[in-house]
């Protein structure tokens, strides 16, 4: 793993924390592998009926922005 971009991606993933654990959730990086990101949503993110809109418009969005050649966040449980 790219040591520049897995800075990146938890620079990214801290933007985030603050917002997820708000509503007693929060998120863990578990790989990046190619050209994907692969998270594990903890806490109340688990259940959350909105849990892939937060990946994809909020943590998706914020890794891309630190991390432009990331494709996509995926969510593993």
């Amino acid at each position: 793993m790219n040591s520049d971009l897995k800075v990146r991606v938890e620079k990214a993933l801290q933007e985030i924390r603050p917002y997820l654990q708000t509503d007693s959730g929060d998120i863990e990086l578990v790989s990046i592998e190619n050209d994907i990101v692969t998270v594990r949503l903890l806490g109340a993110c688990i259940d959350c009926s909105v849990n892939q809109m937060t990946l994809k418009a909020g943590v998706e969005l914020t890794v891309k922005k630190h991390a432009p050649e990331i494709s996509k966040v995926i969510n593993i449980n």
